[in-house]
């Protein structure tokens, strides 16, 4: 192999091999593709997969459908500035995941929903619903979309030498191609083979890097000693032990067990056992990021100090620096897939949401073959509004890259408390619900404006009231949410008429064994199959597995 000299080179041109992998990558994502576009017929195929889709599929498009560019960027930049620190938020995602299939896999199932919106309305009201469904498709085109395109852009135009605005436009129209034609089944099944590209092209990057500083122990020699200790005092600016093992799980249960991108996943399950065997994989999928990402972001510190003080350019510093040719084309195609597999989840899952939560709604007659044409144009707009953002990926810096990430703190905590608190007290109401998701949206959003407002005016607040509303750590002001929004929604259920017992069945643990209506969209439906007795014993024996796995990680990195 032919390594970089210790000059760290800026730029390289691929290699003929490099581009043929590429090309092959391209092929098999399109043919996959093309092919579940000539099977879907019905909307429960195109939404849902025809909720034929077995674990393996399911637990590796979970991941994939999280794993991006911003990963790529973001995890390794901060690895380089701070160590393993951030990888907390990866293993919590572990058991986050044990928490959708264990508690609310069961309850979309049974419920027999095809989005979180529609299971928020049947469980409080249509106020909800919107509110839930409009929030996460403002989220999407907002944050996901303009963040996968500028932490991809970031990657490729430094490796390459790739055009920012040639490079966008090809990914968002290739991805949308496949995904409007296949819909979840395409997704799905090209998210398993981009998975497989990621973790290869990944973790060889990382054995070549261990390689290049001489192992671990080794590498630990070379970076401050603070760099592999994970668990940070709650004084600590960015990862405080409090916030990280409080407030972070309030983003993971909002990200992980109600954001549709994720949920529509297990929804497309053959049976309530393979939805939870594929959380359970997922989890143990995202044990690797810390090792795949984090870990080289600090090998990158090491190696090439000068280099990664702009910490975006950690990654692809190493990728320039470390790998062979031909090994280069795989790291690219696992970056490709990245942010295709990212983009193609946001754009089937937001028109989902169109179609079923607005369209079907105005128009409750319509038939499987309108729902299923809506939801490829609404696919379609999704594209569109994807490439509108392209001209504005250049304005994009990395400070504002971290603040679109940091929204999500900002919305999750009052739908948390909603799904949380929702299937525990069945005395909770609609008016107590949609009270709290308003009252989380202003505090969100007063944080997040008074932030942006106080860094255009370098820091010149100066209010003891308005200091400890912008200087708390972020994590720590989701846990002030969350507290803020569960007493708004428990205190005005209380003081309003308790809900009708008998539209929550099914939907609360106080209510899971009555009998059940479906209602849901007014579409065809088949109820997935309960979890066998052996499906049953397999997943507690996994699940013990990935939770001892996680908790003996934090011990040895603590």
């Amino acid at each position: 192999m032919l390594f970089a000299s210790s000059v760290a080179v800026t730029h390289r041109a691929l290699a003929t091999v490099d581009f043929v992998i590429i090309g092959v990558y391209f092929a098999i994502v399109f043919g996959i593709g093309m092919y579940f576009a000539r099977k879907e017929r019905t909307s429960e195929d195109y939404f849902l997969a025809g909720r034929d889709v077995g674990w393996f599929f399911i637990g590796a498009s979970l991941f994939v459908s999280n794993i991006s560019t911003e990963h790529f960027i973001g995890l390794s930049g901060t690895g380089a500035s701070s160590g393993l620190a951030v990888g907390h938020f990866e293993w919590l995602a572990c058991l986050i995941l044990l928490i959708l299939g264990w508690v609310f896999v069961p309850f979309y199932l049974r419920s027999n929903v095809f989005t979180m919106p529609e299971f928020l309305e049947r469980r409080f009201n249509r106020q909800c619903a919107v509110y839930l469904a409009a929030i996460s498709i403002i989220a999407y085109i907002f944050t996901k979309i303009s963040v996968q395109l500028y932490a991809a852009s970031v990657v490729l135009e430094r490796v390459a030498g790739w055009k920012l605005w040639e490079t966008a436009v090809v990914l968002v129209i290739a991805t949308g191609i496949y995904t409007v034609a296949g819909g979840l089944a395409a997704v799905i099944y090209t998210d398993t083979v981009q998975t497989l590209i990621l973790i290869t092209g990944a973790v060889a990057l990382t054995i070549i890097g261990l390689g290049r500083v001489g192992g671990l122990e080794h590498l630990r020699t070379m970076v401050p000693p603070d760099y592999f200790h994970m668990i940070k005092p709650a004084s600590d600016s960015n990862f405080p032990w409090t916030g990280i093992f409080f407030g972070a799980p309030i983003l993971g249960i909002w990200y992980w067990c109600t954001d549709q991108v994720i949920v529509q996943r297990v929804l497309s399950a053959r049976d309530e056992g393979h939805a939870k065997a594929g959380t359970i994989f997922a989890g143990f999928l995202k044990i690797l990021p810390v090792f795949m990402l984090v870990l080289p972001g600090i090998i990158a510190f090491a190696l090439f100090p000068e280099q990664v003080k702009k910490p975006d350019f950690a990654y692809p510093t190493l990728v320039l620096n470390l790998l062979p040719v031909g090994l280069v084309g795989l790291v690219m195609a696992a970056l490709l897939a990245a942010v295709m597999g990212a983009m193609s989840s946001v754009f089937n899952s937001a028109s989902t949401l169109v179609t079923l939560d607005f369209y079907k709604k105005l128009r409750p007659q319509a038939s499987e073959s309108q729902l299923v044409n809506f939801g490829r144009v609404a696919t379609g707009v999704m594209v569109l509004l994807g490439l509108l953002w392209v001209p504005f990926i250049h304005y994009i810096s990395s400070q504002l890259y971290i603040y679109l990430q940091s929204v999500q703190a900002y919305i999750s905590p009052p739908i948390s408390a909603c799904f949380i608190l929702g299937i525990l007290w069945p005395r909770l109401n609609g008016s107590g619900a949609i009270s709290s998701l308003l009252t989380g949206f202003v505090l969100g959003a007063t944080r997040f404006i008074m932030e942006l407002a106080d860094r255009a005016s370098g820091g010149r607040f100066e209010s003891p009231v308005a200091r400890w509303l912008i200087d708390m750590n972020f994590l720590h002001y989701a846990i002030f949410m969350f507290v803020v929004c569960a007493v708004v929604l428990i205190g005005i259920s209380l003081m309003t008429p308790a809900p009708d017992r008998k539209r929550l069945a099914g939907l609360t643990f106080a209510t899971v064994d009555d009998k059940m209506e479906t209602v849901a969209v007014g579409i065809p439906q088949r109820k997935p199959a309960q979890e066998t007795a052996t499906e049953h014993a397999i997943n507690v024996v996994f699940s013990l597995m990935l939770l001892a796995t996680v908790v003996g990680l934090w011990i040895y990195f603590r």
